[in-house]
């Protein structure tokens, strides 16, 4: 089952599973994502996460034998206006899926977690680990997911792999990014290149980074959703393994400007530019090492430059001027 399977990174896991020879149940609320992203071959069950009876008939019915939790509110701005809104649907309604699952025998779980438990970190790269320091509740909302895994990994034998994502962006031939509103730099830009918006904003520009701009790791979504499927391979080779935490980056860090610049050079489109003050809880630059995971799971990134990220997303888009559509 793969909560969180109609949006972005999810549908793209749940299609390569599919690919892969499994079975797959989508369970989501469409608050976020597309029935149209989700692919033909799998179930979708709309419902909310908190609907305990609904996820243990899932559970039960269709012999679940592993979950890749996506389903979060994921904007960190957002969670520094609102923060009561992530602690319920990001860690309370995890508690309740975790409840449920183990309530139905179901052991494996791969869980979507995030660069922003490290805050403002010490070190770059960071490694899994250096000190977890949230600057923001959305990071911290996800980090109270992490230490309940470890108690329910201990107590209760629960098997799980923690990714530590970094900025996902790209697309593959059939599935792309196309949220409501869109907030990502990425698709942002793209926008701006396509002439949807007349500019696209820099939250600060005072940052001590080299031109002044956040920089941030940019990881190709088809790569992040690979490590998904080798997570779950590792889940059932090993009867009781240790939980395993991994961070899933590229390795380089790019600023906003440098984003900026690389998406006229692929579009050919001028792209203008408004710098506006910073947004509270972004940390000047968050760069993983994925070092671990490369060496335990033997993943290979296969697309760890910014043109391909860019392109990939414009090649996309372009075939998909409304994203999904309505």
């Amino acid at each position: 089952m793969v909560t969180g399977g109609a949006g972005y990174i999810g549908s793209a896991v749940a299609a390569d599973l599919i690919a892969a020879g499994n079975d797959v149940v989508v369970f989501d609320n469409l608050s976020s994502g597309s029935k149209r992203a989700v692919p033909d071959r799998a179930l979708l069950v709309c419902g909310e996460l908190s609907n305990r009876d609904l996820l243990k008939s899932v559970m039960r019915e269709h012999h679940i034998d592993g979950v890749v939790h996506m389903a979060a509110c994921i904007e960190a701005g957002e969670s520094m206006k609102v923060p009561e809104k992530f602690f319920r649907n990001n860690t309370a309604n995890a508690l309740g899926l975790l409840e449920t699952m183990l309530e139905c025998g179901v052991t494996r779980l791969v869980f979507s977690s995030t660069a922003a438990l490290y805050g403002d970190p010490d070190r770059t790269p960071i490694e899994e680990d250096d000190s977890l320091n949230p600057t923001n509740a959305y990071g911290e909302s996800k980090l109270l997911v992490e230490r309940m895994l470890w108690w329910l990994h201990k107590i209760h034998g629960l098997r799980y792999v923690s990714l530590r994502y970094f900025n996902a962006a790209g697309a593959t031939a059939a599935r792309g990014e196309d949220h409501h509103p869109e907030s990502h730099l990425i698709p942002l830009v793209l926008q701006v290149a396509l002439g949807e918006r007349k500019s696209i904003s820099i939250f600060g520009t005072d940052y001590p980074t080299p031109d002044g701009t956040c920089i941030r790791d940019y990881i190709h979504v088809s790569d992040l959703s690979s490590a998904h499927l080798l997570a779950l391979s590792r889940l059932g080779r090993d009867k009781d393994p240790e939980r395993l935490i991994y961070n899933l980056g590229s390795g380089h860090g790019f600023s906003v400007r440098e984003v900026i610049e690389e998406a006229r050079r692929v579009t050919g489109q001028r792209i203008q530019v408004e710098e506006c003050p910073r947004r509270p809880g972004d940390p000047p630059v968050l760069v993983a090492s994925s070092e671990k995971i490369k060496r335990e799971l033997q993943w290979a990134p296969r697309f760890s430059g910014l043109r391909d990220i860019i392109g990939s997303a414009w090649s996309w888009r372009r075939q998909h001027p409304d994203g999904y559509g309505a």
